[in-house]
């Protein structure tokens, strides 16, 4: 089973997220802060993040260059309310970039997607170089 980590500050996104991507068929992790996204991911190694931009202390983009310095084959998808980060340069290193809506569409078919592609097939340990 994939696991997503969600890293979001407020509370009704990821209770939301969480029913719904678990209905999809993931196990879902939450967390509130951009902090707690880089620990945990470090404690679960999630097959994708999807990462809001604007938290309290850290923002979501300094995590996600965190996380992908310790692991850049995870996938990572910028969920955010702010349409303008999408052509900041900052935000390019992510796989995806979602609008948030409370039509979760976009978002299900995103993380599907990357799911899909052959290396987020190939697992964790793929990625960080295992070969046996």
């Amino acid at each position: 089973m994939k696991t997503i980590l969600v890293a979001d500050d407020e509370a009704s996104i990821c209770k939301l997220y969480l029913k719904e991507l678990e209905r999809e068929g993931y196990k879902v992790v939450c967390v509130s802060s951009a902090r707690e996204a880089i620990q945990k991911a470090r404690e679960i190694s999630p097959s994708l993040v999807v990462m809001d931009i604007r938290m309290p202390g850290m923002d979501g983009i300094e995590a996600m260059s965190r996380l992908l310095e310790e692991n850049n084959e995870i996938p990572v998808v910028i969920n955010t309310a702010y349409s303008s980060y999408k052509e900041s340069f900052l935000s390019w290193s992510a796989d995806a970039y979602v609008v948030k809506s409370s039509d979760l569409t976009e978002l299900k078919d995103t993380i599907r997607r990357l799911l899909a592609r052959p290396e987020a097939a190939a697992g964790p340990a793929a990625a960080s170089g295992s070969s046996q």
